[in-house]
């Protein structure tokens, strides 16, 4: 994983060396003059497209995992509404990049200002330069300053900007949100400068300079092998295996092959690493927690609480043996604050804090950053457990390889209607004909309905919620998607504004919609199949009727994703 810096003014001829996963930084192209030959730039697009040619070129070998360039743009960037646009379906081709993935990098100002229908401003990073360089109160005060020396090019309403976005983000699932000000705010690297993007699956928030190539190693643990046979979860086990996975991702610091110089530098002044899960849906499902549920949300906590506590503690002890990383003085970690105190929260009493930090002060840590749950797409599929965080999609799917597609059942669901004699062919084809949902099916019980809810089943606020909860204890940011069956303006402004006011790093990774048709139904009879159309109608006047209560910035609490 790579985070390189694009300031329109330097060439790196990287992409040789760097084959996999790409993000840029885009602030100083734009459609003035470029240093020092004082030629014209077209902006953003044409440099995009560039990029777009690149990452379809580069691959990891045979076309098995094709290059990916995950761009940030903040929205005060003049650009910002063809940004938008660059990944959507219609339009003239040579004003799209369809093969990049876009991301916003928002300041509070901005969301202040949507909130409060307040202007908007635009500005030529040429002409206000410095605005990525700060957060918080500093670029407010210079976006300001800027705006009252009248260096904007264009003044729109902020909530036509925040419309462009949801429009984007309804048709294409991004770009992604990720805050700016929470970001850099809760880093224990903002002793180092200001930190300006993530990467392409939004859980890595790292420092990245002209001399210095972010990198980070990665590794995730499987929640399910922790639950036990009388349906307890063995905390110690999973601090003590935390404490081997520190030893061993330094230990490939230590060793690893670097295409750069840069990324090297970076690395080994700071040390970052990146713990992150798989398997926490199997977790509750094993402990018989309905995702929603207190006993869940308490547990979500008190596993991320354990992990980070592990983590501090192995990295302490190899700083006890080797040394601090050497950036470590002037970190917040330093001053003997730690994730949770920036987010004001109180651990719980599961482990003792109080010595750790002590240990800490007097020893130092040996990794700038220690958390980042990323998607576990491929390894989560090795192991057999669902995603990261996530809540289970279906309970019964395809899953695509490269030796071909198959179907899946959920191998808990399998197991429980299997152990009640309700498993058959029958019952399988009612789980097809409801999309993997069990919520209507008469025959199985309301303990299981409860406990095999599907995501689009969940309300996301309280999916947002245990992000914020668990996010207490994540000292870099976690990969979050967002499930909402038929998005619109109302639904997608008011999860934002919850999550933001949650105090969320990564908003939203990807927005998960429900296709239009369920390629798995094919395999039911057409009689079967003119059943479910007809049920369908009926969960379509449904919806229509609730998406008539939209919510808005006024009315939040009518939402029904998010006030639910």
């Amino acid at each position: 994983m790579h985070v390189v810096k694009r300031d329109g003014r330097q060439e790196r001829v990287m992409f040789d060396k760097i084959t996999s996963r790409i993000q840029k930084l885009c602030y100083g192209l734009n459609a003035d003059f470029v240093d020092p030959t004082n030629g014209n730039s077209n902006g953003l697009v044409p440099m995009l497209r560039v990029y777009n040619n690149t990452a379809r070129y580069v691959d990891q070998g045979g076309n098995k995992r094709p290059g990916a360039f995950a761009i940030y743009l903040e929205p005060w960037h003049l650009d910002i509404f063809e940004f938008l646009d660059l990944k959507k379906n219609t339009g003239k081709e040579e004003q799209r990049a369809r093969d990049l993935f876009f991301a916003l990098w928002i300041p509070d100002l901005f969301m202040k200002r949507v909130e409060t229908n307040q202007d908007w401003s635009l500005m030529c990073p040429n002409e206000c330069p410095g605005l990525d360089e700060v957060w918080g109160e500093e670029f407010e005060k210079l976006y300001e300053s800027y705006e009252r020396q009248g260096r904007v090019r264009r003044v729109v309403k902020a909530q036509q900007l925040w419309y462009a976005i949801i429009e984007s983000q309804t048709e294409t699932g991004t770009p992604y949100m990720l805050y700016k000000d929470a970001c850099n705010r809760k880093s224990n690297q903002q002793n180092l400068g200001t930190i300006k993007c993530s990467n392409l699956c939004t859980e890595i928030v790292e420092y990245t300079s002209k001399d210095e190539v972010a990198v980070c190693n990665l590794a995730s643990i499987a929640l399910n092998m922790y639950v036990t046979s009388e349906h307890t979860y063995d905390f110690k086990k999973l601090a003590e295996v935390t404490k081997v996975i520190v030893r061993n991702l330094n230990k490939i610091i230590d060793i690893n092959y670097y295409p750069v110089p840069e990324a090297e530098r970076s690395n080994r002044r700071h040390r970052p690493i990146g713990i992150g899960v798989q398997g926490l849906a199997d977790a509750f499902i094993l402990m018989r927690y309905p995702f929603e549920s207190p006993e869940a949300q308490r547990l979500n906590q008190h596993i991320f609480e354990t992990i980070y506590y592990g983590a501090l503690e192995a990295s302490c002890e190899l700083a006890r043996e080797q040394g601090p990383y050497e950036t470590y003085e002037g970190s917040p970690v330093s001053k003997g604050v730690l994730q949770y105190d920036m987010w004001d929260v109180t651990p719980s009493d599961l482990w003792d804090w109080k010595a750790l930090k002590e240990k800490i002060a007097k020893y130092g840590v040996r990794n700038s950053l220690l958390l980042s749950p990323m998607p576990t797409a491929s390894t989560a599929q090795i192991l057999g457990n669902n995603e990261s965080i996530e809540p289970y999609t279906s309970n019964i799917y395809t899953r695509r390889v490269l030796s071909g597609e198959f179907q899946v059942v959920n191998p808990h669901l399998l197991k429980d209607l299997t152990e009640r004699g309700l498993w058959n062919e029958e019952m399988k084809n009612q789980i097809i004909a409801h999309n993997g949902s069990i919520q209507n099916i008469p025959e199985i019980p309301e303990d299981l309905k409860q406990l095999y809810k599907t995501v689009w089943e969940i309300s996301q606020k309280t999916i947002l919620k245990m992000a914020a909860d668990r996010g207490a204890f994540i000292d870099q940011s976690q990969s979050l998607n967002i499930h909402i069956a038929e998005p619109n303006y109302g639904k997608l402004t008011s999860m934002h504004f919850y999550g933001w006011k949650q105090g969320l790093k990564t908003g939203m990774y990807y927005l998960r919609t429900k296709p239009a048709a369920n390629p798995i139904q094919f395999t039911l009879n057409k009689e079967k199949l003119r059943e479910r159309e007809k049920a369908n109608k009926e969960e379509e006047e449904k919806e229509r009727n609730k998406a008539a209560m939209v919510c808005s910035l006024e009315n939040r609490e009518e939402c029904l994703m998010c006030g639910s």
